[in-house]
């Protein structure tokens, strides 16, 4: 299974070697490891920033202005400055679901940018596999993409950072898609860091994404590294892991957490010292199973500042503590990292800055308690507005799909990078028959398996539906609710549903949707939104009356 470890294993031994020709100290050896997670491609500072507690009111949260690589870069170097045994890391999704500055270039902003900035070891997370497993292999190892070219303004050389896949199999080989770990010694101590995405990474990612790739489960996993790595005198461990929780408290707390991350700690070899996690886009700072489990948000809003004593006797982690801190604009703008967003934003500005149509008011993307939001009515009206021509009924848009908000531009005027942060997956939308009972199983199956409050798809016009929250999860919408057009669902009749590509694979488990009968593929989801926003003279929020809750 591990056949590709034998690589890493050899390096690690050298390592381990290498540091028995120097005297090894007697005194503890401190390490700072520097975390960040879900930069999703992020070079300017996102929207929004990151969401906090109030200061002066403690009971309130607030959004402060946070991020962006020339900032991140910035912080990054000075907090290395207190530590001269410093690494720094990532728990994955470094690109994927990213901005059209550096969408428009397959990424290869992003790698460079986080080449600037030193980073070193990185997981895979899910987001990774957007675009294929020979995409994310020319993300490390550099060359043109072999349908666009090169398109920067010089050869992409890849990845100085090693990514890590230490779960990801491939089917054919038997083999680790990438390196399962790497060691990094501190004056002559080996520290082994682990890296790993999600084991539900197929039901996220489209299924060509993950073609002919396995996921393994991620503790045991880890387990069986465990010993092998003590076998060569590695006794400190770290985890990264593109996996997290959802906590209730403030970025460098963590009351309360919950999410697979949780019950992932507590299955791990107790070898492992410390978890640096992500996946969820929070930040927290936890104690799970009397191990260090660290977040750091996303988008770059956040480092995780981790300090690791390690013991020169049993080379072992004996202390760990964590502090979040925010990528305030306060840090300097680092001035190679703003070169290298003024090379591709003068590439980008053609397609990015052209106006496509005008909004009337601001398209929030935060859902009623019902599910629905005025962002995601707009866009599931323009995949039916796009499709039609394929027969297409209803259009049923995932909420993880729309990324940011679209805030009303102070001359009202839409700008293809503005809709391009909304919905930057790039997914084809695919029309599809499903029977009227197949219609209803999809609904039930926002809530089936789901976990947590659900997942409600955004539902286009002239559909509606009420459902109960009251009722178990599989029975929740009202009997006799469902309308298409006005008229009640008919469970033996044949209708025709819109979907992405993502969830006409079977993402977010909404699995029926692969039982689709004739489908017919269109064009690209953002395609479709401008399509839609050029085609209506002013845009504007209506009534969220499609999807009714009780209870």
């Amino acid at each position: 299974m591990f056949n590709r470890i034998s690589f890493t294993s050899l390096a690690a031994i050298a390592a381990v070697l290498a540091g028995c020709t120097t005297p090894l100290p007697t005194e503890p050896v401190k390490v700072r490891v520097l975390a960040i997670n879900d930069f999703h491609g992020n070079l300017l500072a996102p929207r929004g920033g990151i969401r906090v507690k109030d200061p002066a009111n403690p009971g309130k949260t607030m959004n402060v202005d946070a991020g962006g690589a020339e900032y991140l870069a910035t912080a990054v170097a000075e907090l290395r400055k207190s530590n001269p045994n410093h690494v720094f890391v990532a728990a994955g999704d470094l690109i994927g679901a990213t901005p059209l500055l550096s969408a428009l270039f397959r990424d290869e902003p992003t790698i460079e940018s986080m080449n600037l900035m030193g980073l070193e070891i990185s997981a895979v997370g899910n987001h990774e596999f957007d675009k294929g497993a020979a995409e994310l292999l020319r993300m490390q190892n550099g060359g043109c993409n072999p349908t666009d070219g090169c398109k920067g303004p010089g050869p992409f050389k890849g990845a100085n950072f090693q990514y890590l896949a230490a779960s990801t199999v491939d089917i054919k080989t038997g083999q680790t898609l990438l390196p399962a770990y790497k060691v990094k010694t501190f004056q002559g101590i080996p520290v082994a860091f682990i890296g790993l995405t999600l084991e539900a990474t197929p039901s996220i990612v489209v299924p060509a994404g993950v073609a002919g790739l396995k996921f393994r489960n991620e503790a045991e996993t880890v387990n069986e590294l465990v010993p092998m790595l003590q076998k060569q005198g590695i006794e400190a461990i770290v985890v990264l892991i593109h996996e997290g929780g959802v906590p209730t408290g403030n970025y460098n707390e963590c009351p309360g957490i919950s999410g697979p991350i949780v019950d992932t700690v507590k299955k791990l070899d107790k070898a492992v010292d410390v978890v640096v996690s992500g996946h969820t886009h929070r930040a927290y700072n936890c104690r799970i199973d009397g191990r260090l489990v660290t977040s750091a948000d996303k988008y770059g809003t956040v480092v995780s500042a981790i300090d690791l004593v390690l013991d020169p006797r049993t080379r072992d982690i004996v202390s760990s503590v964590a502090d979040n801190v925010l990528v305030l604009p306060s840090f300097a703008k680092d001035a190679q990292q703003t070169a290298l967003i003024a090379q591709y934003e003068a590439l980008a500005k053609p397609l990015a800055k052209r106006v496509v149509g005008r909004i009337g008011a601001d398209l929030p993307r935060n859902a009623n308690p019902a599910g629905e939001s005025p962002l995601g009515q707009v866009i599931a009206d323009a995949q039916l507005a796009a499709t039609q021509d394929a027969g297409a009924q209803v259009a049923f848009m995932n909420p993880g799909g729309i990324r940011a908000p679209l805030p009303m531009p102070a001359d009202g005027l839409v700008r293809y990078d503005d809709l391009f942060s909304v919905q930057p997956f790039y997914n084809n939308l695919v029309t599809m028959t499903l029977t009227g009972a197949q219609v209803l199983e999809l609904l039930e199956q926002q809530w089936a398996g789901q976990g947590g409050g659900g997942r409600v798809l955004h539902v286009s016009r002239g559909f509606s539906y009420s459902w109960d929250n009251s009722k178990p999860a599989g029975q929740r919408v009202v009997p006799g609710s469902v309308m298409i057009n006005g008229q009640p669902l008919d469970l033996l009749s044949a209708v025709r549903v819109t979907a992405n590509s993502f969830l006409a694979g079977g993402g977010d488990n909404f699995k029926v949707l692969r039982q689709g009968k004739n489908a017919v593929t269109g064009v690209m989801d953002v395609d479709a939104l401008e399509a839609f926003v050029k085609n209506n003279p002013t845009v504007a929020p209506g009534a969220l009356d499609r999807i009714t809750r009780l209870n």
